[in-house]
């Protein structure tokens, strides 16, 4: 019994430890930030083995037992996602992999999938937006997507486990500064990636570190030929989240629309590429009091970006300015030129889409529209209470 407190008061000690090292890299961090002088995304990507193997291994993990309840909104784009700790969401996301039968049909370890689980955790950084809570927002948006949609009856099993691992690792690593930054700055992975989606490549070469490692490597029951075809397609999911290719990707997917072919593979994969934009861009989908708090954090990102190009002398983006931009106009143009054309896309391939998904757009858009008219009658009065104050000081 005292060797068996001992142990257990060591392994206290080391996660003791552990806590105050994390602790003081996130102070660490935090202070670079405030002083605006050392961005943490311009040298040190990923530090060699940093993360890639798990920090915690799998008993630490608790299986929490997901009720009915839970597992029956989890289908659905109403899911609330601010309720759940990371724990939670790890339990979900496992949850995802087993109720879409990929654990069976791929033969995956529920174990390494555990692992590797706790090991994506891991490695998405504490950015107010691109953070691991929005890698659980985008994938429940997919698992949604294949149950609202129907997909497994129209798609191949390696279709679906291709779309939920790109969902899961679409954003791995992500710094907090967009690729318009790190172009601009002439940084370590644009000039690794000579400009050409330096961070969607960035989060694929993260991805695939985290499964060359033995034990997170859901994918070591797949034969060499599939395996080269599912990482392909993995790729190429991630690449095309990246939004400057936004106008290409769905022009190419309009062009086949009328004569869409589920058994053209050509077809097939530019569906899932303009399915994994929907699912990474869809907040506003889900009901207000999820897709609100979002939007803030988005601005607070774009705000930490764009006090840092000031601050380097670089180009700023008018909607990623504190001092131009307002929620109701950052959304606005975004809803009506981005979100609502693309989902009204997709919608003609899949009519049930409309209600759950479109409806929701279409009201968020007349919502912000009435915020800004309102934003501007206030502009407006407030700007003739100070020529008139200016009347009568003369």
């Amino acid at each position: 019994m005292l060797e068996k407190r001992v142990e257990l008061e060591g392994l206290k000690v080391v996660e003791i430890e552990k806590c105050k090292s994390d602790i003081k890299k996130m102070r660490d961090e935090m202070a670079a930030r405030n002083t605006r002088t050392n961005c943490p995304c311009k040298y040190s990507f990923l530090d060699e083995n940093k993360k890639l193997i798990p920090q915690r291994d799998v008993p630490s993990y608790p299986k929490y037992m997901l009720s009915q309840e839970t597992i029956e909104a989890l289908r659905k784009p109403s899911f609330d996602v601010w309720l759940w700790e990371p724990n939670e969401m790890l339990s979900c996301l496992e949850h995802m992999y087993h109720d879409l039968g990929l654990v069976k049909d791929f033969n995956i370890n529920p174990i390494t999938l555990k692992r590797w689980l706790l090991c994506i955790h891991d490695n998405y950084r504490n950015n107010p937006f691109h953070n691991f809570r929005h890698c659980f927002c985008v994938t429940q948006m997919m698992y949604s997507m294949i149950s609202l949609c129907s997909l497994q009856v129209k798609l191949s099993q390696i279709d679906i486990l291709m779309l939920m691992t790109a969902s899961v690792c679409h954003d791995l690593d992500h710094p907090g500064y967009n690729n318009t930054y790190q172009i601009n700055a002439r940084t370590e992975l644009a000039v690794r990636y000579n400009d050409i989606s330096p961070l969607e490549n960035h989060h694929c070469a993260v991805a695939f570190q985290i499964l060359a490692q033995p034990e997170c490597n859901i994918f070591s029951n797949i034969d060499q030929e599939p395996f080269k075809k599912i990482r392909q397609g993995i790729i190429t999911l991630i690449l095309a989240t990246d939004m400057a290719r936004h106008a290409e990707i769905l022009e190419s997917f309009k062009e086949i629309l009328d004569n869409f072919d589920y058994s053209n593979e050509g077809h097939v994969t530019q569906l899932k590429m303009v399915l994994i934009k929907c699912c990474d861009i869809s907040n506003e989908v889900r009901p207000i009091e999820v897709a609100e708090p979002w939007v803030d954090c988005l601005l607070e990102e774009y705000f930490m970006q764009s006090d840092r190009e000031k601050s380097e002398g670089l180009p700023v983006a008018p909607f990623m300015d504190r001092d131009k931009v307002t929620k109701p106009t950052a959304q606005i143009g975004f809803l009506k030129f981005v979100l609502i054309p693309m989902f009204e896309t997709i919608a003609k391939l899949f009519p049930e889409v409309e209600e759950v998904l479109l409806q929701p757009l279409w009201e968020s858009r007349d919502r912000y529209e009435e915020l800004k008219q309102i934003e501007d009658a206030m502009k407006e009065l407030q700007k003739k209470k100070n020529e008139s104050l200016a009347t009568e000081g003369r």
